[in-house]
């Protein structure tokens, strides 16, 4: 973190605690549901429950925070109430209340992320290509994490993970108390004429559908990646090792971006991260017990989430005005996160159930092609046009 300055320490800082606490949470949860006694299926609809909250939350707090000017606010507003619902799952066991606290909790924490996005790219101002090197810190936290965490519960079982989850939200809720508002700066318009600005509308189109199907092909491996290493016969260290290994390319991958897109246009690079995650999906349909595929598979999150979300990131920035940053995330959240992340899990629970794991697998990949076909539609964005009034 040497070459960050301030308040770069702090914004990355946030992003460590922050994909820290996401780290012990999104590789052992589906785990955690399974020792309390509770089936695939049910499984697959508790995760996509919580993710539907993202559909309609992340547009009132982003409405919220673009209307009062204070971001920050909204965030620690958010982290706060989140933290409290969150005290009460470690009592609950049962797959309804279970599920009820869960969709409470989730409506406050979308308050949190996407927001923070708007926050940093406020502070960078003029300097966004340098958010990919301050968002891999969330990268590094969510690799020593989840590492971690997999060794722990080896040792204490899967019931201890509600309690090691308050450590990090409550992480998160300490930071943000540490970073401030962002300045007003003033917004960013397109200038082109009618015909461009149709080419603008469409871009922001199929960028959101693009980024829905990604998230939906993510379902079977969000949901059930840890529970199908079970099978295979890994052990809770070797899960975590694994998901740290993606998350590891990632970082690297973070690294370099802003040197990629300061020589390429993004709408390219970004169709092409489709077609490598559906190459993902496939070699885990066809080649399931190879612990070598099962590597490679793990290296190209690098792709699927790191270089997909800096270039998602890099294509809001252009497309979206800076008053109108906080919706523009938003629109991100609820939209790929939401009802991408909501309808791949609900499938996937669904699939896993009634197909089994390949099945649920290629239907991944044909999602993902899915979303590369929308992201032919932003191949033109890069190269649009963008100056400060």
């Amino acid at each position: 973190m040497a070459e960050l300055h301030f308040p770069g320490r702090r914004l990355a800082t946030f992003y460590f605690v922050f994909f820290a606490g996401v780290g012990a949470f999104m590789p052992y949860w589906s785990l955690y549901l399974e020792s309390l006694g509770i089936d695939a299926a049910t499984i697959g609809w508790m995760m996509a429950s919580m993710m539907a909250t993202r559909i309609v939350a992340p547009n009132l707090w982003g409405w919220i925070a673009d209307r009062r000017g204070r971001r920050m606010a909204v965030i620690r507003f958010g982290a706060c109430v989140a933290l409290l619902c969150f005290a009460a799952v470690p009592v609950t066991t049962n797959a309804v209340p279970l599920t009820l606290l869960m969709i409470l909790y989730s409506v406050f924490w979308t308050a949190v992320l996407p927001q923070f996005e708007a926050v940093t790219l406020a502070h960078l101002g003029e300097r966004s290509a340098r958010y990919s090197r301050i968002r891999l810190w969330g990268s590094v936290g969510f690799v020593i994490a989840s590492a971690l965490v997999g060794w722990v519960l080896d040792q204490t079982g899967a019931l201890a993970l509600p309690w090691i989850m308050l450590l990090f939200i409550g992480a998160v809720v300490a930071m943000s108390f540490v970073v401030g508002e962002p300045s007003r700066r003033p917004s960013a318009v397109v200038t082109c004429d009618s015909g461009r600005e149709a080419t603008h509308t469409r871009a922001i189109i199929c960028l959101l559908l693009a980024c829905a199907a990604m998230q939906a092909s993510h379902g079977p491996y969000y949901v059930f990646f840890s529970i199908y290493l079970t099978g295979l016969g890994y052990f809770g260290s070797e899960i975590g090792a694994l998901w740290a290994l993606g998350v590891v390319a990632e970082v690297a991958l973070f690294a370099v971006m802003p040197s990629v897109l300061a020589k390429s246009a993004p709408g390219p690079l970004f169709t092409a991260c489709f077609a490598l995650t559906a190459l993902r999906w496939l070699a885990l349909a066809l080649l399931p017990a190879s612990l070598p595929v099962l590597v490679v598979v793990q290296v190209l999150h690098a792709i699927s989430f790191g270089a997909f979300h800096a270039l998602a990131m890099a294509l809001l920035h252009r497309l979206f005005a800076n008053v109108q940053q906080g919706r523009g995330q938003a629109l991100y959240s609820s939209l790929s996160f939401g009802a991408g992340g909501a309808l791949g899990s609900a499938a996937a629970g669904w699939l896993w159930a009634g197909v089994g794991a390949d099945g649920a697998w290629l239907a991944a990949a044909a999602m993902a092609v899915l979303g590369g076909v929308a992201a032919l539609g932003i191949g033109s964005v890069g190269r649009l046009r963008y100056d400060r009034v």
